[in-house]
């Protein structure tokens, strides 16, 4: 996928959101990086031209543009928002796929929000302490490891 279809899904998603949910309903997060360059060897189109090029003689052409190189099942686009926005992030990436070349799929996920734990996990992770915020994603705070305030426990008193 070019750097420019991505944008090009970017914007149509963004726009249908902004419009729908308003500016802060929702966190698009786009998966797929643009690290592949692709070259162009220019060729002369001219009369004459015969005389001028070297054909395919050092043929290592000039970066033109950025590309994504994707698998099948990789994710491209992810979106979080809350569950009443639900039908409009849907709506949005069924706007953003017409962007790019093949088949894409739309998978509503049990996680929550960009985490890897789902709903429940995540709730239940929050009363018991054992999952902390941090920024967009969490942390998972561990029961081993150092020794914490909560299970220090004092001898020979």
């Amino acid at each position: 996928l070019t750097a420019c279809a991505l944008e090009a899904a970017r914007v149509a998603c963004n726009k249908y959101l902004v419009k729908n949910t308003g500016k802060e309903g929702y966190h698009i997060r786009t998966r797929a990086h643009p690290y592949h360059v692709i070259r162009q060897n220019k060729m002369l189109s001219c009369a004459g031209a015969d005389r001028l090029s070297s054909g395919m003689r050092h043929s290592y052409g000039k970066p033109m543009e950025m590309a994504a190189r994707i698998s099948i099942g990789q994710i491209i686009v992810s979106v979080r928002s809350k569950d009443v926005n639900a039908n409009h992030v849907i709506e949005a990436l069924r706007r953003a796929k017409f962007k790019f070349p093949g088949r894409q799929k739309i998978m509503k996920s049990n996680k929550w929000g960009f985490t890897k734990f789902d709903r429940e996990d995540y709730v239940k992770g929050r009363k018991e302490g054992w999952i902390r915020p941090d920024g967009c994603s969490v942390k998972y705070i561990a029961e081993h490891g150092r020794i914490s305030e909560k299970n220090h426990v004092t001898h020979g008193q």
